[in-house]
């Protein structure tokens, strides 16, 4: 069973953040870069620690823990993808631009000055207690083989699965079987 560092609960959200139309974009090397740098730079603006991660290249499941008496992840979640999507712009990929080259906004996207890289909403989970903690972070690590893009969860890059098997929160074996929690977590 994995050892979990416990987390204060209150100010502790899972969530799952999509891109429109699910376009394939978030595991390009220049979109990983970018993404990276925006998400330094917010933490640099607006503190925050993130818990677990993990980056598929349609949508991203993350746990943060924000500081005492702030809960304003909405801010947070805007700024960085308004960020990424300017910066993305300016770095003008061809891959990228031509994956989302072929998306269109909505007239009610184009009301909202909303581009084509972000779904507008995001799920938000605020993390409840020790187990709620566990199966978050469980989902998250598990849900590359979920969505089949490998057979182990230790094979996924994009994950701080990693760190928790160097820090002995899990195996290096972990997530080698099927989970049936994986229905009932993670707003996809």
């Amino acid at each position: 069973m994995p050892n979990y560092r416990r987390v204060k609960y209150g100010r502790t959200y899972f969530f799952t953040v999509v891109t429109y139309q699910r376009r394939p974009i978030l595991c390009l090397d220049e979109s990983r870069v970018i993404l990276r740098k925006t998400l330094v730079e917010l933490q640099n603006r607006h503190p925050f620690k993130i818990k677990a991660w993990v980056l598929l290249p349609d949508h991203i499941h993350c746990i943060w823990e924000l500081p005492e008496n702030d809960h304003n992840y909405s801010m947070r979640w805007g700024w960085l993808k308004k960020t990424f999507t300017q910066q993305i712009r300016k770095a003008g990929n061809k891959d990228f631009s031509r994956l989302v080259g072929t998306a269109h906004p909505t007239m009610s996207r184009a009301r909202h000055r909303e581009g084509v890289i972000w779904q507008r909403r995001f799920w938000e989970h605020m993390i409840r207690d020790d187990d709620d903690y566990r199966n978050h972070c469980d989902y998250i690590h598990f849900n590359p083989v979920k969505h089949g893009l490998v057979n182990f969860p230790i094979d996924w890059p994009y994950s701080t699965l990693h760190g928790f098997i160097k820090e002995d929160i899990y195996s290096k074996s972990w997530g080698n079987g099927r989970f049936d929690f994986m229905e009932n977590i993670g707003g996809e």
